[in-house]
């Protein structure tokens, strides 16, 4: 991990943190850190900074942390998802988290199985496990807001159009008449569809709330490999 992310409940003084988990464990055998070091901390949905190793053996670590540097910015587009298969959307998640995407929509759609709403990795603790790993990894300390739409016309009728409002509205997909822009300054909303695409019907849908079809190419990617070629692109 990049950063030691921390959350309210490891102070046990206004400065000074204890862990006892998986943290001190990467501490201890990936820092390899010993009284005197330094490390790259953050407070979940806070501020980024310093701790300074006070303790360290196998039961724990003790920081004495300084907060006070501002963490990135975030990117400004809203992903609209198709929900991918459990094991694919753990990647997904640690990645678009990763770069910076702090409001994710997992839409249905005509080719989402519908047993993939029943994993279990869309319980809320393992949706934050994976947002978590992302943020480690970015040296990032806030989460995303991660929303479950299992029901695809109430979405784009009800609730699609003032979520996506002013911003640049796109839709990823193979038949796009348009390249995919780059470097967009603007607030964009990124609708991405599951393996094999949104189908006529979703397109059309999404067209109605003023959603631009656009392509990569003439290469068909799979999901989790377009999600960050998208972002990338779009990002300013």
């Amino acid at each position: 991990m990049n950063l030691i992310l921390l959350s309210a409940e490891d102070f046990v003084s206004a400065h000074r943190v204890v862990l006892a988990d998986r943290r001190r464990d990467h501490i201890l055998s990936v820092h390899r850190a010993s009284q005197g070091d330094r490390l790259r901390v953050g407070l979940i949905n806070g501020a980024l900074g310093s701790g300074l190793v006070i303790n360290a053996d196998a039961a724990r670590v003790e920081l004495e942390v300084q907060l006070d540097q501002q963490p990135p910015a975030p990117l400004p587009v809203t992903l609209l998802l198709a929900l991918p298969r459990p094991k694919m959307l753990k990647r997904i998640l640690q990645t678009v988290t990763a770069m910076g995407v702090k409001q994710l929509y997992l839409l249905n759609s005509y080719r989402v199985d519908k047993s993939f709403w029943s994993s279990p990795f869309l319980q809320p603790e393992k949706i934050t496990e994976q947002l978590l790993l992302g943020l480690e990894q970015a040296r990032d300390s806030i989460l995303p807001e991660v929303h479950l739409r299992p029901r695809f016309k109430p979405f784009v009728e009800d609730e699609l159009p003032a979520l996506s409002g002013h911003t640049t509205k796109l839709v990823a997909h193979p038949g796009g008449a348009h390249p995919c822009p780059r470097e967009l300054l603007a607030p964009t909303t990124l609708a991405v569809g599951p393996e094999g695409g949104f189908i006529d019907y979703e397109i059309a849908r999404l067209e109605e709330c003023g959603f631009t079809p656009v392509t990569l190419g003439s290469r068909i990617l799979r999901v989790e490999t377009a999600v960050p070629v998208l972002l990338s692109r779009l990002s300013p």
